[in-house]
């Protein structure tokens, strides 16, 4: 099947992802290879490898918006465009933020909580669209999604410039992500709860 622009843009965004995950976990010391690491502020020590994977995630991002408004725009909406657009945001996003969990980037409760609550709202549309019902997004996982991508982004740039003057912007646009994520969570729970519970065809009013 010939693939239309979005989803070949959706590609590169897997691709790009792939190229983050292997500059934040491969053992390049172990070749004898190193990224530079510099100060900042003389008092904060950086890893250039942070900020080389920061740029490539910040344009994954722009292509995630870019596929999207694309399809959208000229009708290129397709079954294999939707599959393969929830695969690179899982690809892309899930594993940046265990891999800065587990490096102490990031608090471990962040991703456990993100990911569960992307299963089971996962879980929930795969359920309303068997029962041949659209799903849209709602404003509280706009608001999750956009503040969780900014928090990995300066998570990556070390939090700078804020962290020269004592603002911990990062970790509040993470915690904000976490408790828009449940508050979305819970939304998409109710909205849903009869088709959960019930076996009739009553039709599930689901709007931003």
């Amino acid at each position: 099947m010939k693939m239309n622009l979005p989803n070949k843009l959706t590609i590169f965004r897997i691709i790009l992802s792939i190229i983050v995950i292997f500059i934040l976990l491969f053992p390049f010391y172990n070749l004898g290879l190193e990224f530079p690491k510099f100060i900042v502020g003389e008092k904060i020590l950086v890893d250039s490898k942070y900020f080389i994977a920061g740029i490539l995630f910040i344009i994954a991002s722009i292509t995630d918006f870019l596929d999207g408004y694309i399809a959208r725009k000229y009708n290129l909406v397709t079954n294999q465009g939707k599959v393969l657009d929830a695969i690179a945001d899982k690809v892309l996003v899930n594993s940046v933020i265990i891999i800065l969990s587990v490096q102490g980037f990031i608090y471990p409760i962040i991703p456990v909580i993100l990911i569960i609550r992307d299963e089971i709202v996962n879980s929930l549309k795969m359920l309303a669209a068997g029962d041949g019902k659209q799903v849209a997004a709602i404003a509280t996982g706009k608001i999750k999604t956009a503040c969780l991508m900014v928090g990995v982004i300066l998570t990556m740039f070390y939090n700078l410039p804020f962290e020269l003057f004592g603002l911990f912007v990062s970790n509040a646009l993470l915690i904000i992500a976490v408790v828009f994520s449940i508050i979305s969570g819970v939304q998409y729970f109710l909205k849903f709860k009869k088709l959960i519970f019930s076996s009739d065809d009553e039709i599930v009013d689901f709007e931003q």
